[in-house]
């Protein structure tokens, strides 16, 4: 897959792009308004001209005074540089016409196309002129109808033009190729703090976890992402110190069990023994290889959570019925304990049977385990509003300082340090009920005072899964 362009690149072409399109069009525009004021200079000489020509024609009385008209034009033309003058009757005679361009084939022109009054440019050889026609209605004392033509050089005027135009591209492209490298260099210091936060992260390492970045020292853009990378380190940094804490514990669960195996084994084979021993020492093993399966299986289970592999199904399972039945496996250890168990009410939930039935004998397992002798272990089970089930599993014992009761969901954490070698619990419980409640979609929540302690879980109809 090719590589996208560089933020420095794309930024930059964008400057150069806007450039080009936008001082090009000031350059036409700046252009066009020196072509208009030429013309508009050329074309109010030009009417100067024709209107005092005008007037001294106007004063003509007879034939005798044609030759003090002719002076008085020339006079006219004097003051006007490089302007030439051309009139001509209306049957095509010329009246009069000034030394320099010959003016009659535009008049021609003119006159074949009706134009009364009419401006345009015209070359001859390798002159240019702007020509001003006018055709007078009436001439002087009465005489028919004239046309006159006022001509003026504007090679000056094109060569001024032409000159311009190109320092004027050679501008445009030097305004260009400036504002590409104005782009680059703004876009290079603009990016200065990002390199400085990225080498700050550089030197992030799994030992370096709690380096955090300034977002007061970076620009207002980069505060959010700074903030954000903040917060990710801190997830980084609690999962990484959950992992740390969960390898030692596992390595100090397991290695209580390997060595109690050991010390038996060892012992077994320091002198011959009976069958009957040997069968006792086996006995022994199996316990501990039995509570070593379980925190397997357990950590397995973990393990497929955290990574989403534990979809739960979605079936109808009555919460009546499961309760009853746990209830009638853990009659042995709740007699041996002197514990009754007790349900109130009945639910029906849309989840994963065998998950759901986990979850609720792990809490009744750790319900009846803390309660006292002769006491009771309540399950209460409730339909309430927007289609939800509450279940709640109480049991009465010591009360659970508050301090311990936003961990007591954390793997390998016991509130009663007394009880951490009891071998009655791998310390996963109930981090494996949370998990499994968390699947569903679900909550679950724990309140212990007045020497009662209480899990509250809330489900919903049917499991809203995590998307």
């Amino acid at each position: 897959m090719r590589r996208p362009l560089s933020l420095a690149l794309r930024v930059t072409l964008l400057f150069g792009i806007a450039a080009a399109v936008v001082f090009p069009v000031f350059g036409w525009f700046i252009n066009r308004s020196i072509e208009a004021h030429f013309s508009v200079e050329d074309i109010n000489e030009l009417r100067v001209i024709a209107q005092a020509v005008q007037r001294a024609w106007a004063a003509v009385r007879s034939e005798d005074d044609l030759p003090i008209i002719e002076g008085r034009i020339n006079d006219i033309l004097v003051g006007h540089h490089n302007a030439s003058l051309y009139l001509t009757a209306h049957d095509g005679q010329t009246i009069y016409a000034s030394p320099g361009p010959d003016l009659s084939g535009i008049i021609k022109a003119a006159m074949a196309d009706n134009s009364k009054d009419t401006t345009r440019e015209w070359r001859e050889g390798d002159n240019h002129y702007r020509v001003l026609i006018l055709r007078m209605e009436e001439g002087a004392a009465g005489n028919a109808p004239y046309t006159v033509a006022v001509a003026v050089a504007i090679d000056h005027h094109l060569h001024f033009l032409d000159e311009f135009r190109r320092a004027l591209w050679l501008m445009i492209a030097a305004g260009i190729a400036v504002m590409c490298l104005m782009g680059w260099i703004a876009v290079r210091r603009g990016h200065a703090p990002l390199h400085d936060v990225a080498s700050q992260i550089r030197q992030i390492s799994a030992n370096r976890l709690k380096t955090r970045l300034a977002a007061e020292s970076v620009p207002a853009e980069l505060a959010d992402l700074a903030g954000s990378f903040n917060e990710m380190l801190e997830r980084v940094d609690e999962a990484f110190q959950r992992i740390s804490n969960f390898s030692a514990d596992i390595a100090h669960e397991l290695r209580t069990p390997v060595t109690t195996l050991m010390t038996q084994t060892q012992v077994a084979l320091a002198q011959a023994r009976t069958p009957d021993e040997y069968r006792e020492i086996l006995y022994s093993n199996i316990e501990e290889y039995e509570r070593m399966t379980q925190m397997i299986g357990d950590m397995l289970f973990l393990a497929k959570a955290d990574n989403g592999l534990c979809q739960p199904d979605s079936t109808e399972v009555d919460l009546g019925k499961e309760v009853r039945s746990l209830f009638d496996y853990y009659e042995v250890l709740a007699e041996e304990r002197r514990v009754l168990l007790a349900l109130e009410g009945a639910a029906v939930v849309f989840g994963d049977r065998l998950m759901l039935r986990r979850a609720l004998s792990n809490l009744l397992s750790n319900a009846i385990r803390h309660t006292p002798s002769g006491q009771t272990v309540r399950v209460r089970l409730e339909s309430g509003d927007n289609d939800e089930t509450r279940i709640s599993v109480e049991n009465p014992g010591p009360t659970i300082p508050a301090i311990h009761i936003p961990k007591l969901f954390d793997r390998f954490y016991r509130a009663d340090p007394s009880r951490q070698r009891s071998g009655e619990s791998t310390g996963l419980g109930l981090a494996i009920v949370k998990s499994i409640i968390d699947a569903h979609g679900g909550g679950i929540d724990v309140t212990s005072a007045d020497e009662r302690t209480a899990f509250r879980i809330t489900l919903y109809g049917r499991p809203r899964f995590p998307e």
